[in-house]
């Protein structure tokens, strides 16, 4: 599997406008942005892998493009996959950014 640079590089830009500093890693056999070594979001194929805090998974998981993030072919506690179409706007992809560095700060 390999992940779609076109998805990187909008999230590399969309993260030029917080004061944090991220990294990027490759895992999950795609590329994951973390902010002070915990995973926020990633990008697998083309489909956006979000870390959540728990009490917003429910919400998250209500939106159409969302599902339980089921890499290990169980779900995985915290994660969310977001597809293709639920990320067409800059303003869709810089929400799930911000619930991936939410859940990153709450590990911290």
């Amino acid at each position: 599997m390999a992940f779609k640079e076109e998805l990187a590089i909008r999230i590399r830009e969309q993260l030029r406008f917080f004061s944090e500093d991220f990294t990027e890693k490759r895992m999950f056999v795609g590329l994951s942005f973390l902010y002070q070594g915990k995973m926020t979001v990633g990008i697998i194929e083309g489909e956006l892998a979000v870390r959540v805090i728990s009490h917003k998974i429910d919400e998250t998981l209500k939106s159409p493009h969302a599902r339980p993030m089921d890499f290990t072919k169980r779900p995985m506690n915290e994660f969310v996959y977001i597809s293709e179409d639920g990320i067409k706007t800059e303003a869709q992809l810089l929400h799930f950014i911000e619930l991936g560095l939410e859940h990153a700060k709450s590990k911290i």
